[in-house]
C-alpha cells in the first residue's frame, strides 16, 4: 500500500487509510504500508509500516498540494523500489497521487492495482487555492485519467467521486465505500463532558455548539465565527466550541474572532482523536460550515451516530449524505447558519427528532457492517482481476503470492 501522507495523523485521508487497513486486516489480508517519515506508528493486525527517508527541515505536512509533498513523494520512490524488489506481493493499493506510481509498478510486476480515490486531484488545486494555472490543471487531469483508467479496481469515498469515475467511462471497475468510520479510533476517551466544560471554562448550563476539524479555508471556519457573532446577540449563554487547528492557526482564528467581537467562541486547539467523543457528547448542536469541495466530511458519519442534531451548509459536500429529515441544511450564509442553530437551541424536541432520524439513517446505510462488506467486495474484484491476468499470462509465468 502506497500512502503519501503523514501516517498516522488525526485528519482526513490518514483516518481513511487507518480504517481501510484495519478492515483489510480483519478480512485476513496482510498490508505492507509505504508512507512518509512523519506521523506516529499504529498497532493494527497484519500491518507493517515502511517509512521513506526524512528530508532535512521537513517536520510537518500541510493538507493539500505543497512543495514539501513533492520532495516527500520523490523520497518515497526509494522505499517503494526496495519493497517491490523484495517481491511476494499479490496487489498494489495506492492512495492519492501515488496512484500514478502504483499503476506503473503494478504493470511492471504483473499484479493488479487498486486506486483508493479520496478526492479529485484537479479539484484540489481550487479547494486549497494552490494554483490557478491551466497547464498544471491539465497535468492533474491527465494524471487522474491515467490513475483511474489504469487501475483494476477503484474505491471512491463519496457519490460525487463515484459519478466522476462513471463519467470517465470506468464505472464498472469502481465501488463506493464511504468513510463511515470517520475519525473513530479504538482507544477509549479519557475526558468526560464535565471535564470538557471545566477545562475550557464552559458554564454547566451553557448550550454548546461544536465544530471539529481542520482549519483549511474550505472548511468554512470564517462562516462559523461570523455566525457566532450573530448567535451571541440572540443566545448569549451559548458557547461555540472549536476543536482543531495548530497553534498558529488557532492564534490567527482567535484574532479574527476578537476583531468581530465573537466573545463566545472557545478554541481548544488540536485534540487527540480518542477525546473527540467527549466533545461531541458535550454539544447541543453539531456544526459543519464547509463552503467548498464535494467530498463528504469524515465527521458527518460520526455526527449521524451521535444523537445530537446537525446544522450544515446546503451544498453537495453535505447533501450527498444529509437531507432535511436528518439535519438543518442552510445556505453558506452567517445569518442563516446562526438562525438554524438558534432555532434548534430553542426547540430541543425538534433537535431530538432530527438526531433520531440521523441515527436511523446511519444504522441503515452507513454502518460498519456495510463498510466491511464493500471492502470485501473490492478485494474480491481485485482477486478476480488477478486470476484473469494469471490465466492469460504465458505458461512460464508462475503464480505469485
Amino acid at each position: 500500500m502506497l500512502a503519501p501522507e503523514p501516517f498516522f495523523e488525526p485528519r482526513g485521508t490518514p483516518f481513511s487509510e487507518f480504517h481501510r487497513i484495519k478492515a483489510l486486516g480483519e478480512l485476513g489480508h496482510h498490508v505492507d504500508l509505504v508512507t512518509y517519515p512523519i506521523g506516529r506508528d499504529v498497532d493494527l493486525p497484519n500491518l507493517r509500516i515502511f517509512r521513506s527517508p526524512r528530508p532535512p527541515f521537513v517536520t510537518r505536512v500541510k493538507i493539500g498540494p505543497s512543495a514539501a509533498k513533492v520532495v516527500l513523494d520523490a523520497l518515497m520512490l526509494f522505499t517503494i523500489a526496495r519493497r517491490a524488489l523484495a517481491g511476494g506481493y499479490d496487489a498494489i493499493h495506492s492512495h492519492e497521487e501515488m496512484g500514478l506510481v502504483g499503476v506503473w509498478l503494478a504493470k511492471l510486476m504483473r499484479i493488479p492495482h487498486l486506486y483508493d480515490m479520496h478526492s479529485s486531484l484537479p479539484q484540489q488545486l481550487s479547494n486549497f487555492k494552490f494554483s490557478g494555472s491551466q497547464v498544471l490543471r491539465a497535468v492533474f487531469d491527465a494524471a487522474e485519467t491515467r490513475m483511474v483508467g489504469g487501475s483494476d479496481v477503484v474505491i471512491t469515498i463519496c457519490q460525487e467521486l463515484q459519478d466522476t469515475v462513471t463519467a470517465m467511462g470506468h464505472g464498472d471497475r469502481s465501488i463506493l465505500i464511504e468513510n463511515v468510520m470517520g475519525g473513530d479510533v479504538d482507544q477509549p476517551p479519557t475526558l468526560t463532558p464535565d471535564a470538557v466544560r471545566e477545562r475550557w471554562g464552559l458554564p454547566a448550563d451553557a448550550p454548546v455548539v461544536l465544530y471539529t476539524g481542520t482549519f483549511e479555508a474550505y472548511q468554512g471556519l470564517d462562516l462559523l465565527i461570523a455566525a457566532a457573532t450573530r448567535l451571541q446577540r440572540t443566545h448569549p449563554a451559548a458557547r461555540v466550541l472549536v476543536v482543531g487547528g495548530d497553534a498558529g492557526q488557532v492564534d490567527a482564528a482567535q484574532r479574527g474572532a476578537a476583531a468581530q467581537g465573537a466573545s463566545t467562541v472557545v478554541f481548544t486547539g488540536q485534540q487527540p482523536a480518542r477525546e473527540i467523543p467527549a466533545f461531541v457528547a458535550t454539544a447541543a448542536v453539531l456544526a459543519s460550515p464547509r463552503i467548498r469541495g464535494t467530498n463528504t466530511p469524515l465527521k458527518i458519519y460520526s455526527y449521524l451516530r451521535s444523537g445530537t442534531p446537525i446544522v450544515a451548509t446546503d451544498l453537495l459536500t453535505h447533501t450527498q449524505v444529509l437531507n432535511p429529515a436528518v439535519a438543518r441544511l442552510v445556505p453558506p450564509d452567517a445569518a442563516a447558519f446562526a438562525a438554524a442553530i438558534g432555532a434548534l437551541l430553542d426547540d430541543p424536541a425538534a433537535g431530538r427528532a432530527l438526531a433520531e432520524a440521523a441515527r436511523r439513517l446511519s444504522d441503515e446505510c452507513y454502518g460498519r457492517e456495510v463498510y466491511l462488506r464493500r471492502t470485501a467486495e473490492a478485494m474480491s474484484r481485485l482477486a478476480a482481476r488477478s486470476a484473469g491476468a494469471l490465466a492469460s499470462a504465458p505458461a512460464k509465468e508462475p503464480a505469485r503470492r
